[in-house]
This record gives structure tokens, C-alpha cells and sequence, in this order.
């Protein structure tokens, strides 16, 4: 059995609730390494985050694994992905959670991972399995890593494929994005046939607007059991929802909300809710990630690398005068008490 065919999408999507929720890291991890190593996981601070997502009426969460956590430790691993379900569905939330992403940071490593750098938008996040590796299976020359990374996809699947604690299973995040290009297509054809051969009972997906090239977006819309997508420009939310409403299937945006660009809750939520597409905004609680900082802050640092000069790291993380993504603090006070006023009305309406 590979894909769900549309009345069996149909009928899982009737089945959940609207779907709201958030893409979640706990504020102390800068990226999905330190999330889940076993020297920086941190179950408690997961806890109390995830409960504030609860709070604001949050039903699930967008988490990210990485391949090379199952390299270096596969049962350790699975345990403490194992206590993270434990802890969502104590707070009544089913996570998605992603397998691969081509986005950010393409040189991924095991061990301490580096300090924030000041002031910009996601300067630890890593790639996984990295744009390195995407381009040595493209070119049939990495056929050891290769089957390193089927052992993690069907080993993950495999282990959680009946575990109803988890929504969903997104298995490649923006394949293509960051420069990465038609190169993703190889590793995403393969990491379709592996996912399809265990063929877990939660539906699997990859995203199409997000995604890059048509070749991928096509590969992704031929086999995903529900469609997902990204959106982070109000004026483009509406239309891309009813272009996808063709497909005849369950939507769901697992990507939105930046305030600058007119995606903000109280103009996409109703939007969301109009239509019955679960949507994912981008962050929770402004920490290490430091995703409340905008993309722009991005090409500041290239900008400052190639002036030789290099921004403090360590240093206590200001607080830009507009936020782009995230919602609370670190001590869990709102951003704005209006937009979290919003969000706790819209979803008890459920």
C-alpha cells in the first residue's frame, strides 16, 4: 500500500480538529541537535512550552528531527522523541513531525552546537541531512550515507507507525530551498519509496509552496496523503488556498505568520478557519532561534562576514522593536496581548 487515496484522506481529515497550532523548538535549543541530544534535551522546559501552546488553544505542533541523531544514538533517540509524545499528549497535542529540511545552515554536526549569533533570524538551524550529502546521492556517490539515512527514515516510521500521539509524518521540509536545487529530487524520490515501504498508519506528506522546482513540487503533490504548504505573504494566503482546494484533498499550511509581510494572526487565522485548513505558524516562544528577528537579518550577517566583522555571540538576546515570527517570551508573557487575546477567542470557538 503507498499512498491513501482521497476518500481515505477525507475521512482522516473529518476526524481531526481544526487544526491549529504552532512550529515548535523550546527556547533553550537552537536547533534540533540541541533539541534532542542527550547532554542539552531538556524535558522540562519542553513541558513548560508545550503547555503554553496548550493554553493558546493549540492542538499540535510542527516538530523537527534530524538524521544524524539517529546516527549517533538510534534508542536514545527514539526515547527521548518517545518522552516528547509522552509530554504532547499529556498537553492534548499531536505533533507532525519532519524528517529532512534543506533550510539554513548546510554543514550539520554532532556535539555542543554554536551560540546564537546576535540579532539574527536562525543562525544555528541545520540542514539535515546537509546540501553536501543531497549533492553526493544526486550524483550516485554516496551509496554508505545513502543507506544510512533509509535506516532513519524506516527505522523513525517503523518505530512510531502505529503511535497515535502522532498527527502526521512531513518527511522532507522545502526540498530545494537554500540553493540546494533539483539536486533534492533524488533524495526525495528516495525518501518517498522508503516511507511508502513501511507505509505508517499517519498520513505522510511534503510540502508544495515552500518547495522548490517543479519536478519536486509535482513528486510531493503525486504522493502526499494530504497537502500541505507554505505561506508567509498575506496577499498570496487566499489564492493559493483555492488554487489547492483543485486537488481534492485535505490542506493544511504548515508554514505562515510573518508580521511584516501582512500574515499575522488575526488576518490568517479567519482565513484558515473559512476554508477548514489547519495552519502551523512559524515559532512560540523567542529564544536561542531567535526567529522573532526577520530574514533580513540573514543577509546582515553575510553582509557582515564578508566586512570581516562578526556580531557578538552569548550575549543576553534583544528584543527587535517589531516581531517577525514567535509569540511569547522566555518567561512566557506575550509579545502582544491583543494578538494572544485573538488567538485563545478564534480557538475556543472550535
Amino acid at each position: 500500500m503507498s499512498k491513501w487515496d482521497k476518500e481515505q484522506a477525507r475521512e482522516w481529515y473529518t476526524n481531526q480538529p481544526w487544526l491549529v497550532g504552532c512550529n515548535f523548538l523550546p527556547s533553550n535549543a537552537i536547533n534540533q541537535l540541541e533539541m534532542f541530544q542527550q547532554e542539552s534535551y531538556d524535558s522540562q522546559t519542553i513541558e513548560r512550552e508545550v503547555s503554553w501552546a496548550n493554553n493558546l488553544g493549540f492542538n499540535s505542533l510542527r516538530i523537527y528531527l534530524h538524521d544524524l541523531l539517529w546516527k549517533e544514538d538510534p534508542r536514545g533517540f527514539c526515547n527521548r522523541l518517545d518522552d516528547l509524545l509522552t509530554i504532547c499528549s499529556k498537553h492534548s497535542i499531536r505533533p507532525i513531525l519532519v524528517l529532512f529540511d534543506d533550510c539554513h545552515r548546510p554543514y550539520p554536526k554532532l556535539g555542543k552546537q554554536p551560540l546564537p549569533v546576535i540579532g539574527v533570524h536562525n543562525s544555528g538551524w541545520k540542514q539535515s541531512p546537509g546540501v553536501e550529502l543531497v549533492h553526493l546521492i544526486h550524483e550516485q556517490k554516496a551509496s554508505e550515507e545513502e543507506f544510512r539515512l533509509k535506516e532513519f527514515v524506516q527505522g523513525v516510521l517503523t518505530e512510531f507507525a502505529e503511535d497515535q500521539r502522532i498527527l502526521m509524518w512531513d518527511i522532507y521540509n522545502e526540498p530545494g530551498q537554500f540553493g540546494v536545487g533539483e539536486q533534492s529530487l533524488t533524495l526525495l524520490k528516495n525518501t518517498w519509496k522508503w516511507a511508502h515501504e513501511v507505509r505508517p498508519s499517519q498520513p505522510l506528506t511534503s510540502c508544495l509552496d515552500g518547495a522548490v522546482g517543479e519536478e519536486i513540487i509535482n513528486l510531493n503533490q503525486e504522493n502526499s496523503d494530504v497537502i500541505t504548504f507554505h505561506c508567509y505573504e498575506g496577499s498570496k494566503l487566499e489564492q493559493i488556498i483555492k488554487t489547492l482546494l483543485d486537488l481534492d484533498r485535505p490542506i493544511i499550511c504548515t508554514e505562515y505568520m510573518a508580521r511584516e509581510f501582512g500574515t499575522n494572526f488575526e488576518f490568517s487565522l479567519p482565513i484558515f478557519k473559512n476554508y477548514g485548513v489547519g495552519c502551523y505558524n512559524w515559532g512560540l516562544v523567542a529564544g536561542k532561534s531567535q526567529t522573532h528577528f526577520g530574514w533580513s537579518t540573514i543577509a546582515d550577517l553575510q553582509k557582515l562576514k564578508k566586512e570581516g566583522k562578526f556580531l557578538n555571540s552569548g550575549d543576553p538576546i534583544p528584543e527587535p522593536e517589531e516581531w517577525f515570527h514567535d509569540i511569547l517570551r522566555i518567561d512566557g508573557s506575550p509579545y502582544d496581548e491583543a494578538e494572544v487575546s485573538f488567538i485563545r477567542k478564534i480557538t475556543e470557538q472550535t
